[in-house]
């Protein structure tokens, strides 16, 4: 990694480029730091405690806890861009509009910054009504309301416009990033209440190296899951147009052990947070109320198996979505193309389905470890000041990755300049 940072540095487009993403990096930063006015910050902190909440103050850097304008972090824009993903299965002219090219994806994403807007207006007219009935509101009354719901979603549609600033002008993608920011930013803090514990005597120094020795080992995992994938060899049949010959090389079709990425961790956490957030608007003493705490705060052996399942049925929700073994052998077939012993066509897309059927359940399961590793880590290990999250590990090592990739093939572009020439 340092040496193509080195190389990088030396080249003054994606010097600039670096620099760039940099700086939107630290406004970001400020911006976590800014607060929502007419808010009772201790309240917030005593709303907000337990592990259900933890993954989002994690991603938005802290800011969701402390209640600044970035508190719902980039989310919402997240959450249009799964929904707009869902619609165009279901709605053919969104799906057309897709195949359009370049303009049809700029379409597309002007759609999802309506989304984001609206989504984050909506969350943002929510939390403000759970704040104010939990007392954490200087005052209750429509202004302080739309006061908060304003501030919060302008912070939402400043941060999406930041992304996409990154992504433009600067290095690597740039809503991936801003997630990637919020949760290496808490790793100071983090660090330093692990001495806290330590040198109070509330962990050992065993215990805090185990924890390093089995964190260390996750990433391992990660990343070789994350790079891990199945290479189905294809054959092209050679055609002879004229005098010339086409095709006859052999090439293959790769399919990632991880093809959903983070997404089916996240459709999990949102549907577990959904009873605790009605919570918020009850009576905190009910027998609804009670049974939510006990069962879907995190933590609990009802919790986490149900947390397992929900992670792999998304999996394999968002992989059906994303990838279409139809399309996929209609395009080999078109092109010549063949998978040795399979006949083209329908019998092809029957084989690459069950290939990516049980590539899928593997990584679907490697998911749902990771995503409920860290209950038992604490638990264990008895390290409770880090945050441990499988999630945030996820985020972080493939944010990491897709960068460092990114810039590695900027280098080879300019390496290849004067053959080009």
């Amino acid at each position: 990694m340092v040496n193509p940072l080195q190389q990088a540095l030396k080249v003054g487009d994606l010097r600039r480029k670096l620099l760039f993403t940099l700086f939107m990096l630290l406004i970001f930063r400020i911006g976590a730091h800014v607060p929502v006015p007419g808010i009772d910050a201790s309240k917030i902190q005593e709303m907000l405690s337990g592990q259900l909440f933890g993954f989002f103050d994690v991603i938005s850097g802290g800011a969701f806890k402390r209640f600044t304008v970035f508190a719902m972090s980039i989310t919402p824009y997240i959450n249009a861009s799964i929904i707009m993903n869902l619609l165009q299965v279901i709605v053919p002219k969104l799906d057309s509009l897709a195949k359009e090219g370049e303009e049809g994806r700029k379409k597309i994403a002007q759609y999802v910054r309506y989304g984001t807007v609206v989504l984050a207006f909506i969350q943002a007219i929510g939390l403000a009504y759970a704040l104010g009935r939990n007392g954490a509101l200087a005052s209750r009354n429509i202004g302080s309301y739309l006061m908060i719901a304003i501030a919060l979603t302008a912070g939402t549609a400043f941060l999406m416009w930041i992304g996409e600033q990154i992504t433009e002008k600067g290095i690597g993608n740039g809503i991936s990033l801003l997630i990637f920011a919020g949760i290496v930013s808490r790793l100071p803090s983090q660090i330093s209440g692990v001495g806290q514990e330590l040198t109070g005597g509330i962990v050992s120094g065993f215990n805090i190296a185990l924890f390093i020795l089995i964190a260390l080992f996750i990433i391992c995992g990660i990343i070789v899951v994350n790079e891990g994938q199945r290479r189905i060899p294809i054959q092209y049949a050679k055609r002879v147009v004229g005098r010339k010959v086409y095709g006859g090389q052999s090439t293959f079709l790769p399919l990632k052990v991880n093809t959903a990425g983070v997404i089916p961790i996240i459709f999990a956490m949102s549907i577990l947070m959904f009873p605790a957030t009605i919570t918020q608007f009850m009576d905190q003493n009910s027998k609804f109320s009670m049974f939510i705490a006990q069962y879907f705060n995190g933590g609990g052996v009802v919790y986490n198996l149900l947390y397992a399942v929900l992670i792999v049925f998304f999996t394999y929700f968002y992989v059906a979505i994303i990838f279409n073994p139809a399309d996929v052998a209609e395009n080999i077939k078109k092109y010549g193309g063949f998978i040795h012993g399979i006949r083209p066509g329908r019998p092809t897309a029957d084989y690459i389905d069950r290939v990516l059927s049980r590539l899928t359940l593997s990584g679907g399961i490697f998911l749902a470890i990771i995503a409920v590793l860290p209950n038992f880590v604490i638990g264990l290990t008895g390290v409770t000041s880090f945050y441990f999250g499988g999630t945030s590990l996820l985020i972080v090592v493939g944010v990491a990755l897709d960068t460092m990739k990114q810039i590695e093939s900027n280098l080879l572009l300019r390496s290849y300049e004067g053959f080009v020439k």
